[in-house]
């Protein structure tokens, strides 16, 4: 899937930050949009996902971390573009309402804004459908926290920023 740039300026971004989860890769989690306002994760359907063997149906944590990574995806997101930094914010909170199964053999979305930035926590609300947002599977809403800029290791600001890691105290601008 192409993805523009003008439009979804911090698509790249998002799909790093998750490309640095091991779980996310394992679960091949790609970022189609990312921007200041929201993100967008596809978890593909895989047999390897399988909690109901009878059904088919993908396991709930399954749902939970596609949730909570869309969600953390969504804070990197409007904390760079707001900032111009990186913070690590780790989870503090997530509830997860599953309104229904997954259906098999088909991609699970992870649609995930974070709508309010407070000077030490980050809220977040998502929904995971699979052919509609308007009938989702689930709901999720999360608060992270806002750990300051300067705690965030050179390799991971480099591999979120995708280039050389600036000194402390400037920024590198996403291209």
């Amino acid at each position: 899937m192409k993805v523009n740039p003008d439009f979804f300026p911090l698509t790249q971004m998002a799909q790093r930050f998750v490309d640095q989860l091991a779980q996310c890769r394992r679960l091949g989690l790609t970022v189609l949009e990312a921007s200041e306002h929201h993100v967008l994760i596809e978890l593909p359907y895989s047999t390897e996902l399988i909690g109901y063997p009878d059904t088919g149906v993908i396991h709930g944590g399954v749902i939970t971390t596609l949730m909570d990574t869309a969600c953390g995806s969504a804070v990197v997101s409007a904390i760079f573009q707001k900032y111009q930094s990186l913070e690590i914010s780790p989870t503090l909170d997530l509830r997860v309402d599953y309104m229904k199964p997954a259906q098999p053999h088909k991609s699970v979305y992870g649609f995930a804004e974070c709508y309010k930035l407070s000077s030490n926590i980050a809220f977040t609300r998502a929904i995971a459908y699979q052919d509609s947002i308007d009938d989702p599977i689930a709901h999720a809403v999360g608060s992270f926290m806002r750990i300051s800029p300067e705690m965030v290791g050179d390799a991971f600001r480099q591999a979120l920023i995708g280039e050389a890691v600036p000194p402390l105290g400037e920024t590198n601008e996403l291209k």
